[in-house]
């Protein structure tokens, strides 16, 4: 059955993986000045690029989810005693459409994988000296943690799709 609560646990639960994923972020933007700047090999170099650039993404996507997660708990809360058909049009849609998005992050992150493990296997000689090789080091971690985040954020969203679901099946029924 599900309830108000289950709603209250998918929300708190996308809020927490969102500010860690914000977190991993920054930390990856902070990695990368300091791998850029102060370390300045060409190593360092490379692997400062997917740092940055994935480290604004995840920081970004990170705030975001975190910033809408109150509201919409609050809302979808709110739908569930006053206006449950809203859950149905609304609601129900929007998870949908989020599950379909993951499909295509994890081509995306598949995609960033395989780059980054070609990347080490061309350059890996002369690792301390190799823009690319550092390049590639990154690119496969920071692929490789998002890869982990949305995984775990699917799951989620798709039990949470599939209780909306069972909800108004079981309206139907009684």
């Amino acid at each position: 059955m599900f309830t108000k609560t289950d709603i209250e646990k998918y929300f708190i639960a996308e809020k927490t993986g969102s500010m860690i994923f914000l977190i991993i972020g920054i930390i990856a933007i902070l990695l990368s000045l300091i791998f850029y700047f102060l370390l300045k090999t060409n190593f360092y170099k490379g692997a400062a690029i997917p740092l940055l650039i994935v480290g604004v993404i995840q920081a970004i996507a990170g705030y975001t989810v975190y910033a809408r997660s109150d509201e919409q708990r609050i809302s979808n809360v709110y739908a569930y005693d006053m206006n449950p058909d809203r859950l149905k049009t609304e609601e129900l849609p929007r998870i949908k459409e989020v599950n379909k998005r993951f499909v295509l992050y994890r081509w995306i992150e598949i995609a960033l994988i395989i780059t980054g493990i070609a990347l080490i296997l061309v350059y890996k000689t002369s690792i301390p000296k190799n823009f690319w090789f550092g390049l590639g080091i990154t690119l496969l971690i920071q692929a490789i943690v998002i890869l982990f985040a949305d995984y775990f954020a699917e799951q989620r969203a798709k039990i949470y799709q599939q209780q909306l679901e069972s909800f108004f099946t079981s309206k139907k029924t009684i």
